[in-house]
C-alpha cells in the first residue's frame, strides 16, 4: 500500500500536495542530514531537530477515524484500558492494609503511619518519576514497546512487594511500583487515543480513566477476607493481596501482547509499511464482521518523517505554541487532585472521629463512593462527544465543586450523618470523576502527536505532585483537628480550586469532540496546515 521512490525530477514529477496513484501512503526521501529543514508553515519551529528520513502523504489517520467500532477496538481496550482497575487496586489495598502490616508477626517491622505516609508518598513520587521518565521514551520508542516495558516493570515490583522481608526493601518496592503505573498512564492514554476513531474518543478515554474506581472497589471487598486472621495468618493475608495484582497483570500482558503499535507514530517515525499493515487488519476486520466495504477517504496528511524529535521541542510546543492548552491542562489536573484529596484524604478518620465508624467498616462506605465514581464517567462519558468538550468539561467541575460547597455548609452544621454524607460524597464524585477523566482526555488530544505521550506525563506529574503531596499536607492539618469547621473548610478549599478549573475551560477549553487529531493539533512534521488546525 505504500510506494517508494528517489526524488520527483522531470515532467512526471508530483509536487508534495498531490495524492499517492494507490490512494493510501506515498513516502519520498527527504534531505537526509540532521536539521535539515524546519516543518512546512503548519509545523513547528524545531520539527527538524531530528535527522529527517523521507516525506509521506498517507490517509492513515482519516483511515483510522472513519472505522466503525468492532472487535479489533475491543481488543485494544481490554488490553490498555485495564491498567487504571490495577492502579486503583494497588492504591486501595495498601490503604487497608497499612493496620495489619504493623502488626507483630506481619514479617515487617515497620509502622502504620509509615505504610499509610511514607510508603503512599514515595508510591506518588514514583508514579511522577515514571510518567516523566517512560512518558519521553514513549514519544521516543513507540507506544506499545513502552506500554509493555512499564507493565513488566509494575509486574516485578509488586511481585517482590509480595515477599519483602524488611521495611525498607518493602518502601522500595513502592516507589518502583508506582515508577510502573506512572509510566503506563503516558503510554496507554496515547496508544488509545491514537488508535480509537475521533468519534467515539471521548467516551471511550472517560470511561477507560473511570475504571480506576472498579479497582479501588474491588480492593476495598478483597482485602477484607484476606486480612481476616480467622481464615489467614497476619503474614500471608497482606501479601496475597499484592499477589492479586500480578495474577491480573500477567493477565493483561497476556492480552496486551496483540495489540499495535500505534500507526501514527509509525509513520512519522518511517515506518509507514507497518503503519499501513496495522490499517489494513482493522479494516479487515470490520469488513468481515459488518458486511461491508469501507469506502476510500480524501483526506491526507503530509510528514517530514524524523528518528527523533528533540526534548528541547517538545517543551518549547507546550510553552510557546500552546501556552494556553499548557495553561489549561494544569488548571484542569490541579484542580480535581485538589478535590480528590479534600474528600478523600482523611476519610476513615473523618467517619471514625465525627460519626464512630468502626474501622473495619468503613471500607463498605468506600465501596459505595467507587460506585458514584465509576457510574459518572460511564453513564456522563458519551455526553462528551455528543453535547462537547468545553460545556461538559466545565459543567462537571464547577457542579461537583458547588456540590462540594454545599456538603461542606451541611457538615459544618451538623446535618449529616455517616450515611448522608458519604451520600453527598457520591453525588459529588458522580460529576467530578467524570471531569477528572476528562483532564486526562484533555492533554492527550490537545497536544501534537510527537509530544503526546510526554505531555500527559507532565501534566499527570504536576497534578500528581501538588495533590499528592501540598494536598495531604494542608488536608491532614484541617481533619485532624477534630472541629467540624475545620474539615469544612478542607471541602471548600478542593471545590473552590474545581469551580476555578472549570471556569478556566470555558475561556481556554478545546472543542476537540468528533474531531481528529491531526485537526486538533497539526504534527510538528506535518508538511502543510490542515484546515482548523490552530495554535492556542
Amino acid at each position: 500500500m505504500s510506494s517508494r521512490a528517489g526524488q520527483d525530477t522531470g515532467p512526471g514529477a508530483r509536487d508534495a500536495s498531490s495524492p499517492p496513484p494507490d490512494g493510501r501512503t506515498d513516502l519520498r526521501p527527504g534531505p537526509a542530514a540532521a536539521g535539515a529543514g524546519a516543518a512546512g508553515s503548519g509545523g513547528a519551529a524545531g520539527a527538524g531537530d531530528g535527522v529527517q528520513t523521507g516525506t509521506v502523504r498517507t490517509k492513515v489517520p482519516a483511515r483510522l477515524d472513519r472505522l466503525p467500532w468492532s472487535s479489533w477496538h475491543w481488543r485494544i481496550i481490554i488490553g490498555l484500558g485495564t491498567v487504571w482497575i490495577l492502579d486503583g487496586l494497588e492504591v486501595t489495598i495498601v490503604g487497608n492494609i497499612a493496620g495489619r502490616l504493623s502488626e507483630k508477626g506481619s514479617g515487617l517491622a515497620i509502622s502504620a503511619a509509615q505504610v499509610s505516609g511514607l510508603a503512599a508518598a514515595l508510591y506518588v513520587a514514583g508514579a511522577c518519576a515514571g510518567a516523566l521518565f517512560f512518558g519521553w521514551l514513549t514519544d521516543r520508542y513507540g507506544r506499545k514497546k513502552l506500554f509493555m516495558l512499564t507493565l513488566l516493570v509494575y509486574l516485578a515490583a509488586t511481585a517482590l512487594t509480595a515477599v519483602s522481608w524488611t521495611a525498607w526493601f518493602f518502601l522500595l518496592c513502592r516507589f518502583l511500583t508506582g515508577f510502573g503505573i506512572g509510566g503506563e498512564y503516558a503510554a496507554i492514554n496515547s496508544a488509545i487515543d491514537e488508535l480509537i476513531p475521533s468519534r467515539h474518543r471521548g467516551r471511550i478515554d472517560i470511561i477507560i480513566n473511570g475504571s480506576f474506581w472498579i479497582g479501588a472497589g474491588a480492593g476495598a471487598l478483597i482485602s477484607v477476607p484476606l486480612l481476616n486472621t480467622a481464615f489467614l495468618a497476619v503474614n500471608v493475608g497482606w501479601r496475597l493481596a499484592f499477589g492479586l495484582g500480578v495474577v491480573l497483570g500477567l493477565v493483561i500482558l497476556l492480552v496486551r501482547r496483540h495489540v499495535p503499535e500505534s500507526p501514527r507514530w509509525l509513520f512519522i517515525h518511517g515506518r509507514d509499511h507497518e503503519a499501513e499493515d496495522v490499517v489494513a487488519e482493522a479494516e479487515r476486520t470490520v469488513e468481515a464482521e459488518k458486511g461491508v466495504r469501507l469506502e476510500e477517504p480524501d483526506e491526507a496528511i503530509t510528514i517530514r518523517q524524523r528518528r527523533s524529535i528533540g526534548f528541547l521541542t517538545i517543551a518549547r510546543t507546550m510553552v510557546k505554541l500552546y501556552p494556553g492548552r499548557t495553561a489549561l491542562g494544569l488548571s484542569l489536573f490541579i484542580g480535581q487532585a485538589f478535590l480528590y484529596n479534600a474528600v478523600t484524604f482523611g476519610y476513615a478518620t473523618i467517619l471514625n472521629a465525627f460519626f464512630h465508624v468502626p474501622n473495619g467498616s468503613t471500607g463498605y462506605y468506600f465501596v459505595v463512593i467507587c460506585v458514584g465514581n465509576f457510574l459518572g464517567p460511564l453513564l456522563l462519558g458519551p455526553l462528551f462527544d455528543s453535547v462537547g468538550r468545553k460545556p461538559m468539561i466545565s459543567g462537571t467541575y464547577i457542579l461537583s465543586g458547588v456540590l462540594l460547597l454545599g456538603t461542606a455548609a451541611l457538615f459544618q452544621n451538623g446535618a449529616l450523618s455517616a450515611t448522608t454524607l458519604t451520600l453527598c460524597w457520591t453525588v459529588v464524585l458522580f460529576f467530578a470523576s467524570a471531569g477528572a477523566s476528562s483532564a486526562y482526555l484533555t492533554v492527550s488530544e490537545v497536544f501534537p502527536m510527537e509530544t503526546r505521550a510526554l505531555a500527559i506525563a507532565f501534566f499527570y506529574a504536576v497534578g500528581t505532585a501538588v495533590g499528592g503531596i501540598s494536598g495531604p499536607l494542608i488536608f491532614s492539618k484541617l481533619v485532624s483537628t477534630g472541629k467540624p469547621g475545620d474539615t469544612a473548610l478542607a471541602f471548600a478549599i478542593g471545590a473552590g480550586l474545581m469551580i476555578a478549573a472549570g471556569v478556566v475551560e470555558l475561556f481556554l477549553g478545546v472543542k476537540a469532540e468528533r474531531r481528529g487529531l491531526e485537526s486538533i493539533a497539526l504534527p510538528l512534521t506535518a508538511e502543510e496546515p490542515k484546515a482548523g488546525a490552530v495554535a492556542a
